[in-house]
C-alpha cells in the first residue's frame, strides 16, 4: 500500500493520541485496568486484534524449556481458522462434517509440496504421519506441521476441529524466550477480553518448566494490531 501525506498524517495523528492515553506509570496494570486503557485508544477502521506478549526467563535453546502448547479460550478469538486435516475413512468424514476446509491424503500432501498453504492449521491423524512426515519442510518454518504435543496429531479429529474452528490459540515461544499469540478483538466486550487474556496467562504460568530457575514469568503486555503496548501485571 502506498502511503500518502494524509495516510501519514491521520496515522500520526491516532499514535499521538494513543500515547497520550498511556498511564502515567509504566507499572503493570491489573488485567481490567489493562483492558481499560486498551479501549481507550483511538480505534483505525477496522477490528483491530489483540495480541498478548509474554517474556518469559527460560533458555530457549534448552529443549526442556521450550514452552508450547495451545488451549480454547473462553471466548474463541473472533476469527474462525482455516484448518486442513490428513485423514482416511471414517475420520476424514468427521474432520469434514466438523467443518474442515479440506481434507485428503496424497492429493493434499501433492498440493502443499507444490506451494499451497492457504490456511490457518494442519491437523493429522496418526496413522497419516507417515504421508505428513516429509512436508515438514514446508510446514515447519511456518508453524503448521501437525506435533502431538500441540494436539494437532490426534485420533479425535472432530473434536480438534470443532476446537479450532471456533478459535483454539497455538503458541510456542519464539528465540528470545517471548510468547506471543492473539487473544481476541478489539470489539470484544471488556469482560470478555479480561477473560480470555487470564485465561492465557494462568495457562502459561501452569507450564513452568521445572528446571527453570528465578522468575519465570519477567514481563507481560498487551496490544492491538496498531497502538502501543499496555504492561500487564501476571
Amino acid at each position: 500500500m502506498t502511503l500518502t501525506a494524509k495516510t501519514l498524517t491521520a496515522k500520526t495523528k491516532r499514535m499521538r493520541a494513543a500515547v497520550a492515553a498511556l498511564p502515567k506509570t509504566e507499572a503493570p496494570l491489573p488485567v481490567p485496568e489493562a483492558v481499560e486503557v486498551l479501549k481507550r485508544f483511538p480505534a483505525p477502521r477496522f477490528d483491530q486484534t489483540v495480541e498478548i506478549h509474554i517474556r518469559l526467563g527460560i533458555d530457549p535453546k534448552q529443549a526442556d524449556q521450550i514452552v508450547r502448547g495451545s488451549l480454547v479460550l473462553p471466548h474463541g478469538i473472533g476469527k474462525a481458522k482455516r484448518v486442513v486435516v490428513f485423514a482416511k475413512g471414517n475420520l476424514a468424514d468427521e474432520a469434514k462434517s466438523a467443518g474442515a476446509e479440506v481434507v485428503g491424503g496424497d492429493d493434499l500432501a501433492k498440493r502443499i509440496k507444490e506451494g499451497w498453504i492457504d490456511f490457518d492449521v494442519c491437523i493429522a491423524a496418526p496413522d497419516m504421519m507417515g504421508l505428513v512426515g516429509p512436508l515438514g519442510k514446508v510446514l515447519g518454518p511456518r508453524g503448521l506441521m501437525p506435533s502431538p504435543r500441540a494436539g494437532t496429531v490426534t485420533a479425535d479429529i472432530a473434536k480438534t476441529v470443532a476446537e479450532y474452528k471456533a478459535g483454539k490459540v497455538e503458541f510456542r515461544n519464539d528465540p528470545t524466550g517471548i510468547i506471543h499469540a492473539v487473544v481476541g478483538k478489539a470489539s470484544f466486550d471488556a469482560a470478555k477480553l479480561v477473560d480470555n487474556i487470564r485465561a492465557f496467562i494462568d495457562h502459561i504460568q501452569s507450564l513452568q518448566p521445572a528446571s527453570v530457575r528465578g522468575q519465570y514469568v519477567k514481563s507481560i503486555s498487551i496490544c492491538g494490531t496498531m497502538t502501543p503496548g499496555v504492561a500487564v501485571a501476571g
